[in-house]
C-alpha cells in the first residue's frame, strides 16, 4: 500500500471562461491551493515558475491554443533607468515610504477603492469588498510585504495642481509583495489615479527594483505580459528582463 504525500499539491483546472485581456478568446488556469504544511521550498519554487499568487492560490494560465501569457522578471544587477524612469524618480523623491506586514487597514482600501473605480470599473475586482482586501492582505503562507507611499503633508501649490490631495489623501500608493528566494514578487499595486504626474505606477516598480538591489535579490517579478494586450505593454519597458518559456528562463 503506497503512502499518500499530503505535502505534494494536487492541481485543478477551471472552467473556461471569457479572457480578460483578449477579446474573443477563452481562459482557464491550473491552480493548486498553499497551505501551511507545504515545504517551503515547493512554494517559493512554484512562485519563481511561473506560478502567480492569489491570497493562497497559486495559479497559471492553462488555455487551449494560447500561449500569450509569459512570466517575466527583471534582471537587477543590469537595469539602468532611463530619462524617463529618472524623471519618475525625480517626480516622487518626496515620498516617504515604509514597509509593513500584511495588515490591511481601512486607508488602503480607500485608496484601492478609488483606484479600482477610477482605472478598473469594468474589471474582476470591481465587486471587491473590505473584507475581499483584508483577504487579499493578509490571507498568505509566504513572506508578504507591504510597501506604504506617503505624500507629504506640506506639498507645495504646483503639486496639489496636478489634483494630488495629500492632506486629504496621505496615502498615495501602496505596493502588495511577496519576497521570494531570487527576488521580489510584486502581486498586486494600487495608487492615487489623480496623481497622474507622479507616474506612481512605473515608480512603484523602480524602486522595488532598488529595493531588491539593497537586499542582495537578483530579480523582480512582473507577472505576465500578455503578448497583444495594450494593457500589459508597459511591463517590457523594464529592461533587461527574462521571459519564462520552456526551455527556462531566457532573455527577452
Amino acid at each position: 500500500m503506497s503512502e499518500h504525500k499530503t505535502d505534494f499539491p494536487q492541481f485543478y483546472i477551471t472552467t473556461s471562461q471569457p479572457c480578460p485581456y483578449l477579446p474573443g478568446r477563452q481562459e482557464r488556469k491550473l491552480f493548486t491551493h498553499l497551505t501551511q504544511g507545504r515545504p517551503d521550498l515547493l512554494i517559493d519554487n512554484l512562485l519563481k515558475g511561473g506560478f502567480r499568487r492569489s491570497q493562497n492560490i497559486a495559479y497559471m494560465p492553462y488555455c487551449d491554443g494560447c500561449t500569450a501569457c509569459v512570466p517575466v522578471r527583471i534582471i537587477v544587477d543590469e537595469f539602468k533607468p532611463g530619462s524617463a524612469f529618472k524623471r519618475a524618480m525625480r517626480s516622487n523623491r518626496d515620498l516617504n515610504i515604509r514597509r509593513i506586514g500584511p495588515v490591511p487597514t481601512s486607508e488602503q482600501y480607500s485608496l484601492f477603492r478609488g483606484y479600482i473605480d477610477q482605472r478598473h470599473g469594468d474589471g474582476g475586482m470591481a465587486d471587491m469588498t473590505v473584507l475581499d482586501y483584508a483577504m487579499m492582505v493578509e490571507d498568505s503562507v509566504v513572506n508578504t510585504f507591504l510597501t506604504e507611499y506617503r505624500a507629504p503633508a506640506d506639498l507645495s501649490q504646483e503639486d496639489t495642481d496636478t489634483n494630488c490631495k495629500p492632506v486629504d489623501h496621505p496615502l498615495v500608493a501602496v505596493s502588495l509583495c511577496d519576497r521570494l528566494s531570487d527576488g521580489i514578487s510584486m502581486v498586486y499595486s494600487f495608487f492615487e489615479p489623480d496623481c497622474s504626474a507622479r507616474s506612481l505606477g512605473t515608480y512603484m516598480i523602480l524602486e522595488h527594483v532598488e529595493f531588491a538591489r539593497k537586499l542582495g535579490l537578483p530579480y523582480v517579478y512582473l507577472g505576465y505580459w500578455i503578448k497583444g494586450s495594450s494593457k500589459m505593454d508597459y511591463k517590457t519597458r523594464f529592461s533587461p528582463q527574462e521571459f519564462l518559456t520552456s526551455d527556462g528562463w531566457i532573455r527577452a
